[in-house]
């Protein structure tokens, strides 16, 4: 058994990631009769402004939907530390990995303008930016990271109660 195989679920984003830079490609071809992916999505505009849903809406969407998200790229050292970070606490993640998207420029500009910094990883918490891996490190040794995880895992589940 490989590593990434020992992830199970935790791969599963991975795959997400996949599926929605295929179903970007289609919908930037426009083919009819296809539905518009839950995750985020993009069209053929090299213009931000002219793209049916922002960048910026889009990661929003992302961002809110799950607990923890980390905007990385696959050759990104500091990227692999921090999702093996979450991994070794056990804690499911959402990756995206920018150079596997088509518009993954447009979404880093779009991050940079979120956070202030085109680095990569980008590591949402709770929908809270808290940094890239260092950042998350140190609040690991703190203490201060799961205590966050956890939060956002019980507001999920107390929403699902009254719904």
């Amino acid at each position: 058994m490989n590593s990434r195989d020992k992830q199970g679920s935790r791969l599963s984003p991975l795959k997400d990631v996949y599926m929605w830079a295929a179903l970007t490609r289609i919908q930037a071809r426009g083919r009819p009769g296809r539905t518009r992916s839950a995750e985020m999505e993009s069209n053929t505009s090299s213009s931000l402004e002219n793209l049916a849903t922002s960048p910026v809406n889009q990661i929003q969407e992302t961002i809110s939907d799950n607990c923890v998200v980390i905007f990385s790229k696959t050759s990104c050292s500091y990227c692999t530390m921090a999702k093996k970070l979450f991994h070794d606490m056990n804690v499911n993640y959402k990756v995206v990995e920018l150079d596997l998207l088509e518009y993954g420029n447009q979404f880093q500009d779009a991050l940079y303008k979120m956070t202030g910094e085109r680095t990569v990883p980008r590591i949402f918490v709770n929908g809270t930016f808290i940094g890239g891996a260092t950042d998350t490190h140190r609040l690991h040794k703190e203490g201060k990271l799961l205590p966050l995880v956890h939060q956002c895992y019980l507001k999920k589940s107390k929403r699902k109660e009254f719904q």
